[in-house]
């Protein structure tokens, strides 16, 4: 059975769609084309490469997300440090160690840019602040004067992964024909977070969907409930207060749209109270969210076809166009 998979962004919360697509595999599902936002990009960017769920189980349960966290020791300086960071950077945490994890991770299947895979396979979505609009790479490329064969997968996840004020924006430089006229400053696209705009694309597939031999091509979402539980954040100070915003602004955007047209569509993967940023989560709670994922694609794949999916997709996408 042949899909598109579309993965949610949550932060460490992210092995819980690797157990999900586990769960895809057991029931004979291959992924036609990949996007993802945030962790969402990370698990899509794998797929693309030719992971399996088992071996990215391996390398997300090996590594440690606070090896994600690093600044200079002169920034460590309990309040004024971070404070000083965030004015100068614009984030608590830099981003590059995420950038060479991911980089190594695809170098181990011989991938570095997006020419490296099959044309239209991966997709990565990311936040434009500069000009503020959404971002779709590698596709949003070639209008900014950049090649997108040459472009580096690992510096597009990063752009995804860049949560504001927790990480660095990225700043991607215009190439000479479009920085021309432009002040220094001006070349420069400050790129954050893709779930500012759309954490769950799941709209990314809709108007390309079919085969080559008119058939559609299901596109399944994968994404991560639980963010709005009942457990408020707990509000100490200014940190703390944008952590929560941030979660609040990552975790709001596309429900309404995904409760009123995507059911059918979507795995749901409980998170189990895991937040977002929760960057000290230990090897225990990571094997329950994978588990978690692992469940959820169960339930998910055991009672799905293909042609239930067909006649939900038209209904809706009928629906939809008459509301527009």
């Amino acid at each position: 059975m042949l899909i598109n998979g579309v993965f949610e962004g949550g932060g460490v919360k992210g092995i819980s769609l690797a157990g999900a697509v586990r769960a895809a595999e057991i029931h004979g599902v291959r992924f036609q084309r990949v996007a993802g936002t945030s962790s969402g990009s990370i698990v899509a960017s794998l797929i693309a490469a030719g992971y399996t769920a088992e071996e990215m189980k391996d390398i997300i349960m090996s590594t440690s997300f606070t090896h994600f966290l690093k600044r200079a020791a002169i920034f460590n300086t309990p309040i004024v440090g971070p404070a000083l960071r965030v004015m100068l950077k614009k984030g608590l945490y830099s981003g590059e160690a995420l950038e060479e994890w991911i980089r190594k991770v695809l170098k181990s299947k011989g991938v570095r840019t997006f020419g490296d895979l099959e044309k239209g396979k991966l997709t990565i979505i990311a936040s434009d602040i500069t000009s503020g609009r959404i971002l779709i790479l590698p596709d949003d490329l070639a209008r900014l004067g950049i090649n997108p064969e040459t472009f580096e997968i690992a510096k597009a996840v990063r752009m995804s992964c860049s949560i504001p004020y927790f990480f660095d924006p990225v700043l991607l430089r215009l190439p000479a024909k479009q920085a021309k006229g432009k002040t220094f400053a001006g070349q420069f696209l400050h790129i954050v977070d893709g779930g500012m705009l759309s954490n769950f694309p799941l709209w990314l597939f809709d108007q390309n969907c079919r085969s080559p031999g008119g058939k559609i091509i299901p596109t399944v979402g994968f994404q991560m409930v639980g963010k709005n539980s009942n457990q408020p954040h707990v509000i100490k100070g200014p940190f703390s207060m944008l952590q929560a915003m941030v979660e609040t602004m990552l975790s709001a955007h596309d429900e309404r749209y995904i409760e009123q047209f995507n059911r059918y569509r979507t795995v749901k993967i409980p998170t189990l109270g895991v937040g977002t940023t929760q960057f000290d989560i230990d090897k225990k709670e990571s094997l329950l969210l994978y588990e978690s994922g692992l469940m959820a694609g169960n339930r998910f794949f055991e009672d799905w076809n293909t042609q239930y999916y067909e006649e939900q997709f038209i209904k809706y996408q009928q629906a939809k166009g008459m509301e527009n």
